[in-house]
């Protein structure tokens, strides 16, 4: 009776607190999934995230679009509440579910831009299997990225009125790396310059790249930052105190390879190794910066079936495999180190799961 009433109290207090947002005339992402005739549910989702969930509803592969982003967002806002206010995040991005094979001529774009299409979007792993390489990824990417973004703003969580969120490719110096910035605008004395191109092929070429303004309720986010433009991410780190920066979706690897130990020794050879494109030495720069990682989704496929990965800033990594079924994914088990692939596969044959093809054809137990 009790948790009738407080679910019943937040959400007056949430109606009475609504506004329509107000036309400013600044161009900007608007998080139409969030402002749709349809956020009853969503409300309501929520508030039940706030009083019920528990540490094993948290660690839960997200199954649709919307739960991904909620889940981020959630985790981005408990970190950064616990002091993370640098954080590196990794998730899965949105992809039309007819488009899920190569080797088709054309591919749709992933359309989120309201609740039912976005509920039909397949959670993809940002891999080899996009046809449009860097540049696809950017575009399903960034109005991931407002979403969360939308969640995460202090204004929407109080009032229902999403933020202004603006977006500047002049970062991109070539036009093609598929890096951007999205920032929102709380304060007065934000800085609101936008790429005029509004990140078209050549929107690198338009202009020097000029770091945004924040204020301590500003959210800024590196969209898939490469190693070239950390002294961007630094700057703006080192300038912006306690406002919320994120680099999601790096373009360098979550594992290591041979120049990457290499670059990150500190001499000469590091020094070497970094030039040749070892991480090493970017790492180090993230790591006197604050950066952590605070939330991390990935996946691959082992035995034949979708494997993912997931870790907070909280948790160990835990691996899950995806059902037969595919509406739900299976825990596999834990460990406070990245799993390899070989300890991902290890996990599937301790807990009896043939590979794919079998399970199929009835040679092997079904994965429920």
């Amino acid at each position: 009776m009790m948790k009738f009433f407080s679910v019943a109290l937040v959400l007056l207090s949430r109606a009475a607190a609504f506004a329509p947002p107000s036309s400013s005339g600044v161009q900007c992402y608007a998080a139409s999934r969030l402002s749709s005739t349809e956020n009853s549910d969503d409300e309501v989702a929520v508030v039940d995230r706030i009083e019920t969930e528990s540490d094993e509803d948290s660690l839960a592969v997200p199954l649709t679009y919307n739960e991904m982003v909620s889940q981020v967002a959630d985790t981005m806002a408990m970190a950064s509440e616990e002091g993370f206010k640098r954080q590196i995040v990794r998730i899965l991005l949105p992809r039309d579910a007819s488009s899920g094979k190569l080797g088709e001529m054309y591919e749709p774009q992933a359309e989120t831009s309201t609740r039912a299409k976005a509920q039909e979007m397949k959670l993809v792993p940002t891999d080899e299997s996009w046809q449009g390489g860097i540049m696809q990824l950017l575009r399903a990417c960034t109005p991931t990225l407002t979403d969360i973004m939308t969640e995460l703003s202090p204004t929407y969580r109080t009032t229902g009125v999403p933020p202004s969120i603006l977006e500047d490719r002049s970062i991109d110096e070539s036009g093609v790396d598929g890096v951007s910035i999205l920032y929102t605008s709380m304060g007065s004395g934000a800085n609101t310059k936008q790429s005029s191109d509004g990140g078209g092929f050549f929107g690198g070429f338009l202009g020097d790249f000029s770091p945004p303004s924040l204020s301590d309720d500003d959210v800024c986010v590196f969209v898939q930052p490469t190693q070239e433009i950390i002294e961007s991410v630094s700057s703006i780190s080192s300038t912006s105190n306690d406002a919320l920066i994120a680099l999601v979706n790096p373009q360098w690897r979550n594992v290591d390879d041979a120049l990457d130990l290499a670059s990150s020794q500190d001499n000469i050879f590091g020094a070497f190794a970094s030039f040749l494109g070892g991480k090493g030495n970017v790492l180090r720069q993230l790591d006197e910066l604050d950066f952590k990682a605070t939330y991390t989704l990935e996946g691959y496929v082992c035995k034949g079936g979708n494997v993912r990965l997931l870790k907070k800033f909280n948790s160990d990594w835990y691996v899950f495999a995806e059902s037969d079924g595919g509406d739900q994914f299976v825990t596999l088990g834990s460990m406070p180190e990245r799993p390899t692939y070989q300890d991902v596969q290890k996990m599937l044959d301790e807990k009896g799961v043939g590979y794919k093809y079998a399970r199929d054809l009835g040679m092997a137990p079904p994965l429920k």
